[in-house]
């Protein structure tokens, strides 16, 4: 599942991603599109001449598209016109548009193609490496956001779910909750989606208002952290080392270290402990 506006989403991504397509290989044209069922919708186009590539529908198995759906690998028709193994079911569109050579990588996710991304050019051209690698970093870039958007959707979902209208928490509760706080803070750190980053950061702050342990007092602290500062305090609150904080949010452990000094630093507290209970009570943390 992906947020309300899903579908304006996936065509940005692969806009983004066709765009880079002509950018990184200097193939003229780049076009793809996600999965719905069992097929792929072309739902951006970059570089062409013509419109024949305007709404095409790649069935699985069919064609050059729907073969490396398929097989989830990559495939190369060298000559197009006369390409073997493939049926020849889009090539209205594809030789329409003047297409000779013509380069599909899926979209991989898990185990499933989740979308093909095309690459072509007038003329018979071969794939070296440099056209391969980064296409194949551009497929990777849509699996890995999509996953991403993905993993941060069932979090929320979940932690909508399980966090209770008021407080006290049950400690296991309250652990719970504060290991989800952190967890969606780390994968939030790579999500493009706007939609997404801003229904995770009201999600963030109803979090950080409950689960205070009973008896304890709300203060009112004129301190801003940094979104890094409570990355970084929100892992150190579940007693992980600033090697351990420095893996999960890919950061060296020196600036895992700033991070927490800083935290600290505009907290007024001498430890990292106590940075973490004085951010708790003025509700930055859950």
């Amino acid at each position: 599942m992906v947020a309300p506006d899903g579908a304006a989403a996936d065509i940005q991504l692969i806009s983004r991603a066709v765009s880079e397509l002509v950018r990184r290989t200097r193939f003229p044209v780049a076009f793809g599109g996600l999965a719905r069922g069992d097929a792929i919708h072309v739902s951006a186009i970059a570089g062409a001449r013509t419109r024949h590539l305007d709404g095409l529908v790649v069935r699985a198995g069919r064609g050059l598209g729907g073969r490396a759906m398929v097989e989830r690998r990559p495939r190369l028709a060298l000559d197009y016109r006369v390409a073997r193994g493939i049926t020849h079911d889009y090539d209205g569109a594809v030789l329409g548009e003047g297409i000779a050579t013509l380069f599909a990588v899926p979209i991989v996710v898990g185990e499933h193609a989740r979308g093909v991304v095309y690459c072509g050019s007038w003329s018979t051209a071969p794939i070296g490496d440099s056209v391969a690698k980064p296409a194949f970093q551009v497929a990777d870039e849509v699996a890995t956001e999509l996953r991403v958007r993905e993993e941060v959707e069932r979090r929320l979902n979940t932690a909508q779910a399980s966090a209770p209208a008021s407080a006290p928490f049950a400690a296991a509760a309250q652990d719970e909750l504060r290991e989800s706080y952190a967890e969606l803070r780390s994968i939030a750190a790579t999500v493009q989606d706007a939609a997404l980053r801003e229904r995770l950061g009201r999600l963030e702050r109803r979090l950080a208002s409950l689960s205070r342990a009973e008896g304890d007092a709300t203060v009112r602290l004129d301190v801003r952290l940094t979104p890094r500062e409570t990355d970084v305090l929100a892992c150190a609150a579940l007693g992980a080392t600033n090697a351990e904080i420095g893996t999960t949010l890919t950061l060296k452990e020196a600036t895992v270290k700033s991070y927490l000094q800083s935290a600290m630093a505009k907290l007024d507290a001498s430890t990292r402990h106590g940075a973490v209970l004085k951010a708790r009570r003025a509700g930055l943390l859950p």
